[in-house]
Order: C-alpha cells, then sequence, then structure tokens
C-alpha cells in the first residue's frame, strides 16, 4: 500500500511540473497577454539557417543581453522538403533544436510558418516541386496548391505540438504567423485574393496551437488573427480591429546587400526614434527585421542577384559579433521602454501637441504613476519644449523618454553606447608553403569542359526556359548548337567576323564559339534580362556555340513571382555586319545539359581523382575547378574569406558550401557619402558606402566548419580569376570610440538611484574592451570641449581642455573598462558658457 501510495505522489508531482508551466497566451486591444498580464515585448529575427548550430547560443545570448524578450524566425519550406515527402531537419535546419536553445535562454518565440517567406530566399522559400504539380496556381484560391500549404504548415504545427514548444504546452512559442506580406500584392489576384485569405485563417485556426495567428501586411485580416506592420516606420498603423493590439513584425534595421549594389546602412538614430515612435504612440510588441542576419551559404538566396552576405546591418552582424554603437544604444532603448511598461500596459496614450511637429504622449496607470514620450519629427530643428512645467531640449528626429513624466532616461538622438570599429587581419594562403597541408601549399585544378559532356544531354527543337529545365537543381544550362556555314554566305564577306545576338531572361551568360569565350554579360537586381551583340569569329564548314546560362537566385518576390522565368529564350541571331544578312537559329534543334560535369562528379567534395597539379595553374581563365589543402588560422576570432582576384563563383570548405562569390562585380561610383545624416525619412537607398568597390568582396567561413588543420577548399570559378590571391581574413576589433555630451542623459543603470544622488550624478562616457582578457592599452585620441568628426576620424574642435588626454589615460589604461564623468569639475572648463563634450578613441590588447 506504501508503495503504491509512493508512485501515486510521483505521479501526482509529475503532472504538476508537465503542467505548471504551461501559459495562456491571448491578446486584447492593448498587448499580447500572457497568463493574464499584458506585456511589452522587444523582439528579433535570427534565421536558423543563416548562421550554425554553433552560433545559436551566443547569438540568443547576445539577444537577450541586448534587451530582447522574443526571437522570431521564418520556417523555410524548401530547405526542409527539398523534395516531395523527403524531410531535412539536421544541422542548420535543426528547428526544434533552435527553439528550445531560445527557451533555454528564457526568451519566447514568434514562428512564421509562412510557408511564403520571401526573405530574400530562393523562391521565396516553396521548394521548386511546387511548381511542377499539375494545375497549381501559388497563393491564390487554388485546391492543388492550398492542399500542399495545409499539408506542409500542419506538419510544422504537429512537429511543435511533439515537442511540446506552444507556450500552452509549456513552451516558448508565443506567436505563430500564417501567410506573409499577401496585402502588398492581393490586388493583383483579383477576386480570389479575399477567398484564399480567408481559407488560409481558418485553416491555421484549426490547427489549435493555443496561441495567436498573425498575418503581417494584410489589412483584411479576419478575425481572430492579428494583422500587423511591416516597414522602417510604422508608428501610424492601426489595425483592422479596436479589440486588437498594435504590433510591428518587421522593423528593418538595415538593409539587404545585392551583387552590383553599394553596401546599405541604417544610422542607429533613426532605428531608435522609429521604435520609441511605435511605443509612442501605442505599440506594444515591435521585431527588428534583422537583429542578427547571417549568411546566405549554399545556393539559397534569392532576388535574382542578393549576395551571399546577410548582414543587413543588424545589431548583431554576420560573424555573430555586437554591432556598436547599434546594439548597445538599442539595448538602453529597450530598458527605458521597459521602465514605461506598467504605464504603457495600463491605458491608451494620450496624445497632445507641444507645437509645430512636436508632441507629447502620456500614459497613466491606476495607482498615479505616469510615464511621457516628448517626439520632435522635425528633420532639421531643434526645439525646447514645456512639459508639466518643466522646460526639455528635443533634438530634430528624437524622442525623449520620461518613464516617471519628469526625468529624461533616454533620448533617441544621443547615443550613450561606445562605437568599435571592426578590422580584418589577413593572412596570406601562401605563408606556410612548406607544409603539405597548409592553406595555398599546392593548387590542384579541373578543367570544367565547354559545352556537352554529360550522358544526360538531349535534344530539343527551339529555345527552352531555364527554370522549368533545371528545376533549379543547379545555376547552370547549357545551350549547345552545331551547324555548318559554307564560304559562300554573306556574312562571311567581311572577313569571317559576324556579330551573335541573344536575349535572354537572365541572369547572365557565358558565350563560347568553338570552343573559346567570346563574350559575356549579366543582368543587375534592378532588371535580370540580358540583351548582348558579341562580335565573333566564325569558319566555313563546322562551328559550335555553346551558351552556358546561368541564374543567380530565384525571384522571392511580387505577384506571380513563382512564373518569372529565366534563360534564353530568344532570339538567338547571327547578324552580318556588312549588307545586314541575319540567320535566326532560335527554332534550330539545341542540345541541352543541366548543371556541370564537375557537380555530377563531385568535385564540390574535393574527393574526386581527377584532380591535376601539373603543368602550371591556370589563372584568369573560365570554367576551372581548383582546389587546396589548408590549416585553420589560429584563434577563436571569426573568419572570411577574401576572394579579391577572383571572378565569379562559388566556394566549399570541407565539402560545405559558403556561397556565391562575386567580388569582379564592382558597385556603382555614386550615391555614397562620408556621412549619413539619421534625421528625416529612412529609405532603402539614403543611407550607402563603398562605392566604387566589389560589393561583397569578404565570405564568412563558420569556425565551426574548420579543423585544425587538413581542410579542402574547392572553387569553381566561373569567369576567370587567380586562386594564390585568395587570403584569410580574420576578424579583430580595431578601436572602441565614445562621445558623449554634457547634456546626455545619465548612463541607464543611475535611474534606480534616489533623485539626491541622481541631481549630483553628469553623464559618463564608458568604455569596455570586448573580452575579458583584453585591457585598455592605448589611447588614440581625447578631447573635452568641442571635439569633431566620428570614430576613427576625431579631431579638436576650437576648445580642448589640455589635461583630458591625461585624465583618460590615467583612468583608463590597464583595465578591462572604464568610466570618466563628463562634466568640468572632472576635465576642466576650456571654454566657459559653452556646451561640451569629450571624445575618445581607445584600442584594446
Amino acid at each position: 500500500m506504501r508503495r503504491r501510495t509512493e508512485i501515486l505522489v510521483l505521479l501526482i508531482c509529475l503532472v504538476i511540473v508537465t503542467t505548471s508551466f504551461a501559459s495562456t497566451v491571448t491578446y486584447d486591444h492593448r498587448a499580447i497577454v500572457i497568463d493574464g498580464k499584458r506585456r511589452v515585448l522587444i523582439s528579433g529575427s535570427i534565421h536558423y539557417p543563416r548562421s550554425t548550430p554553433e552560433m545559436w547560443p551566443d547569438l540568443i545570448q547576445k539577444s537577450k543581453d541586448g534587451g530582447l524578450d522574443v526571437i522570431e524566425t521564418y520556417v523555410f519550406w524548401n530547405l526542409h522538403e527539398p523534395v516531395r515527402n523527403q524531410y531535412n531537419f539536421e544541422g542548420r535546419n535543426d528547428l526544434v533544436k533552435f527553439v528550445k536553445l531560445v527557451a533555454e535562454a528564457g526568451l519566447y518565440v514568434h514562428l512564421r510558418i509562412g510557408p511564403y517567406v520571401c526573405a530574400e530566399w530562393n523562391y521565396g522559400g516553396f521548394p521548386l516541386w511546387l511548381h511542377f504539380i499539375p494545375g497549381i496556381k501559388f497563393r491564390t484560391d487554388n485546391e492543388p496548391f492550398k492542399a500542399e500549404m495545409q499539408r506542409f504548415t500542419a506538419k510544422i504545427v504537429e512537429m511543435m505540438k511533439q515537442e511540446k514548444l506552444y507556450a500552452s504546452q509549456g513552451g516558448p512559442i508565443i506567436l505563430s504567423q500564417i501567410e506573409n506580406e499577401y496585402g502588398n500584392i492581393d490586388s493583383a489576384y483579383g477576386a480570389a485574393a479575399k477567398p484564399y485569405i480567408k481559407w488560409a485563417a481558418g485553416m491555421a485556426i484549426s490547427l489549435d496551437t493555443g496561441v495567436p495567428w498573425v498575418m503581417c501586411q494584410q489589412s483584411d485580416a479576419p478575425d481572430p488573427i492579428i494583422n500587423t506592420c511591416n516597414g522602417f516606420y510604422c508608428d501610424q498603423f492601426t489595425p483592422n480591429s479596436n479589440k486588437k493590439p498594435k504590433m510591428w513584425t518587421e522593423n528593418w534595421s538595415g538593409w539587404f546587400l545585392s551583387f552590383g549594389g553599394t553596401v546599405p546602412y541604417r544610422p542607429v538614430e533613426d532605428l531608435a526614434f522609429a521604435v520609441a515612435r511605435f511605443f509612442q504612440r501605442g505599440g506594444t510588441f515591435q521585431n527588428y527585421y534583422m537583429y542578427h542576419g547571417g549568411t546566405n551559404f549554399d545556393r539559397t538566396p534569392g532576388g535574382p542577384f542578393i549576395a551571399t552576405s546577410y548582414d543587413y546591418d543588424a545589431p548583431i552582424d554576420e560573424y555573430g559579433q555586437v554591432r556598436q554603437p547599434k546594439w548597445g544604444h538599442l539595448r538602453d532603448v529597450h530598458k527605458a521602454i521597459k521602465l514605461c511598461e506598467e504605464a504603457l500596459i495600463a491605458t491608451d496614450p494620450k496624445i497632445s501637441s507641444l507645437g509645430p511637429n512636436l508632441e507629447a504622449a502620456v500614459y497613466k496607470t491606476g495607482s498615479g504613476g505616469c510615464s511621457a514620450f516628448l517626439a520632435n519629427i522635425d528633420t532639421k530643428s531643434d526645439a525646447t519644449v514645456n512639459f508639466n512645467g518643466n522646460s526639455y531640449h528635443l533634438p530634430a528626429w528624437s524622442v525623449s523618454i520620461l518613464p516617471d513624466c519628469k526625468n529624461v532616461v533616454l533620448n533617441t538622438a544621443k547615443v550613450n553606447s561606445m562605437s568599435v570599429i571592426p578590422s580584418f587581419m589577413h593572412e596570406s594562403l601562401n605563408t606556410n608553403a612548406d607544409s603539405t597541408d597548409s592553406i595555398g601549399s599546392g593548387w590542384s585544378w579541373i578543367n570544367e569542359p565547354i559545352g556537352i559532356s554529360k550522358a544526360s544531354a538531349f535534344n530539343k527543337l527551339g529555345l527552352l526556359e531555364q527554370i522549368n529545365t533545371t528545376a533549379d537543381k543547379s545555376d547552370y544550362l547549357w545551350y549547345s548548337l552545331s551547324m555548318n556555314i559554307k564560304g559562300d554566305e554573306p556574312f562571311l564577306q567581311d572577313g569571317s567576323q559576324t556579330v551573335l545576338h541573344v536575349e535572354s531572361l537572365g541572369h547572365g551568360l557565358h558565350a563560347f564559339i568553338n570552343g573559346k569565350l567570346a563574350g559575356s554579360r549579366t543582368g543587375n537586381s534592378d532588371n535580370a534580362k540580358v540583351k548582348v551583340d558579341i562580335p565573333i569569329t566564325v569558319v566555313p564548314g563546322k562551328n559550335t556555340i555553346d551558351l552556358l546560362s546561368l541564374t543567380l537566385g530565384l525571384q522571392n518576390y511580387g505577384a506571380f513571382f513563382d512564373l518569372s522565368g529565366a534563360g534564353i529564350t530568344g532570339p538567338v541571331k547571327l547578324n552580318g555586319l556588312s549588307n545586314g544578312s541575319s540567320i535566326d537559329l532560335s527554332s534550330q534543334q539545341w542540345t541541352y545539359q543541366v548543371g556541370l560535369k564537375g557537380e555530377d562528379s563531385g568535385l564540390p567534395s574535393g574527393s574526386s581523382s581527377e584532380w591535376v597539379s601539373q603543368p602550371a595553374l591556370p589563372k584568369n581563365q573560365p570554367l576551372i575547378w581548383y582546389k587546396t589543402n589548408f590549416d585553420a588560422p589560429t584563434g577563436n576570432d571569426p573568419v572570411a574569406l577574401d576572394f579579391m582576384g577572383m571572378g565569379k563563383g562559388e566556394a566549399w570548405i570541407n565539402g560545405q558550401s559558403i556561397g556565391r562569390y562575386w567580388p569582379a562585380y564592382i558597385a556603382s561610383n555614386s550615391g555614397c557619402s562620408d556621412s549619413c545624416d539619421y534625421r528625416g525619412p529612412y529609405s532603402a537607398n539614403k543611407c550607402r558606402k563603398n562605392c566604387g568597390k566589389p560589393s561583397q568582396q569578404l565570405y564568412h567561413v563558420p569556425r565551426s566548419w574548420l579543423k585544425p588543420s587538413g581542410n579542402i577548399l574547392v572553387l569553381f570559378e566561373e569567369m576567370g580569376g587567380d586562386p594564390t590571391q585568395l587570403a584569410f581574413a580574420t576578424r579583430k576589433m580595431g578601436s572602441l570610440c565614445s562621445h558623449v555630451s554634457d547634456s546626455h542623459p545619465l548612463p541607464m543603470d543611475m535611474w534606480g538611484l534616489d533623485s539626491k544622488t541622481r541631481r549630483a550624478s553628469n553623464p559618463t562616457l564608458s568604455l569596455s574592451c570586448p573580452s575579458p582578457n583584453q585591457v585598455i592599452s592605448a589611447i588614440k585620441f581625447a578631447s573635452f570641449g568641442t571635439p569633431l568628426g566620428t570614430c576613427g576620424s576625431f579631431s579638436h574642435g576650437r576648445c580642448s581642455s589640455a589635461k583630458a588626454h591625461s585624465i583618460v589615460q590615467k583612468v583608463c589604461v590597464g583595465s578591462t573598462s572604464c568610466s570618466i564623468d563628463v562634466s568640468t569639475r572632472t576635465l576642466g572648463d576650456p571654454c566657459k558658457g559653452v556646451k561640451k563634450s569629450l571624445a575618445v578613441e581607445v584600442s584594446c590588447a
């Protein structure tokens, strides 16, 4: 009897343990409600396949340290079901592991199932086999599509349920999303759009997750689906029901990079302004897209022409390092907003005008608590406003946050966080040439055959569209034509010269005549189509035209994006130079080959016996596979490969693709500036850098992919390059900087001090080396007064304290971190009656 009682008690305890952590997640007009309590939630997007499982814990912890409550991710259908009914949830695709790691860190998850994701991801996340289902039409009231969409969505939901990952089961998932930005393009689908959205909403609800579902950019999202906002600013957004909270699912922290484009970035002052404005005007859930962007490994980027780097100017950069001051300033914004949470969730804001382009929003609790946001939305002029009997200075395009309706804890334009200038230390691939396993100790190669070389080649009359032909199994499709030309043909009469005219839907092509490269052309991110006239030499008798057509990621956005074609659809003509004569080759019988022989031979793994190393390494020639062995760079710093000297292709390390490389594509010389004014509305083209340089020169190599020695690097070089110029680049910390004025708010951690102590305190400049085993080794610059410039280019202004440098040196050198009062009491007064600031740049060692 005692034994039975013990077992019964144990079972009761187990039931209590397994159910006590389950949460009830609902919503009302103000917020997401968890276990009966409204919540202000800060979220950030991290896409699990754009980093590695080894990186996930650190990324999640840095997100938590930055003040996030929620991690948001898409689910990538084409990764998980590359072949119909054959699934892959291993390695970077291990969604369950990622969600569990988020839970272990104590954060929530927003699972954006879609399953259309956009995301600058190949084919918008749809698997290519979906395209070939008879009668299918994507994202509309179409039974074949709805059946497949429901099947995959239900599979993901069931997988999460089996692992008890929904909050209703004790897991971290508090939200799910169905569809994605359909409202941006639904008018193109006509009358079928509305029943499709109604069906999608009903299908999602029927899966019984126990948590709310959202639709972003869907103003007619049916109840109880929450419609949410995406964009650079969402403060003016209003949900479609007064029973739904104001939610922002994508606050674009920067923008994506395209091959051929300059590098976009978004100033943190503007991003912080957008966040504060959203909460000022009633928002309670905000997500950064992206918080960590990561890397488009393999052939995953869409576009077309999306680059391999998906850094996105996010608070955590592509390599997993915090980007300062963006990460630190946003962390302070999050802390300031959380200080207002009790008031934010208590009521709707009361918004009043303080003057032209000046606005106050006040939240009050029933117990007398009060929080306020003061905004200056003017794009040029600072202002001084009177609020509750006190005077406040508001820089242009900024928001001040007052958790107690009296004291400013933060102004979005005044950055209190340090800046970090990263640097890359290069290591030549030939530094250890004496070692048989060292990087660059020896290159071997294999020539990719020009034209048809595989038994699977086939003949077809006319020109074939590429995606329907390759099913995206490869970037490449050969179009080959042999023809006999008589010696008396008119276009041979001017010296055997003619022009090959080719038109293609994109995205690029290389033309070979009788086995020699005659010309190349690619489209661009604005227009993928190619139209080219290439002067060629033909000879009497047999001539071979081999056209290598290539894709650079499939379309991922827009109405009917799935129908966007690629490849050489014609016409293809030989035009004579002298008498205007031409021959249209479009309807001839062409021979086709999907992909490269090297792809089928397994060359990316490096294990083939066909590699040769004699007589001499071919350089600057098209269609060559290269291989070398190397040792990993020492240390734990993030690693990249510098591809300068190469043209375009793909690279594999130990059999894993680090993605497409294309350093030969140089960005425009125009559109960049030395600085970007954060004031005024941001757009994707407002702030650009890297003009006249390769769009992407450095390519991330995850440390977990490397062994200490015996690594294999394989390249497929498409255009021609010199692999001996390749170099490793390890990411280092260059300089630390901070620039704080005497009018900055006090550091965030001083907010909890009593009012008397706060009044006696001053703004503080703080610096901290990124690694605990580093110390500040040198003061590169220090000036108190009116210093000019930015981190890395500070200069003294018209007045500067003579003792600032020595004071900073005494306080900081030899320490892991240091803090200095920004006050005349500490640093002297070099110019009385003038507003002053302290600018410091240091290095750590």
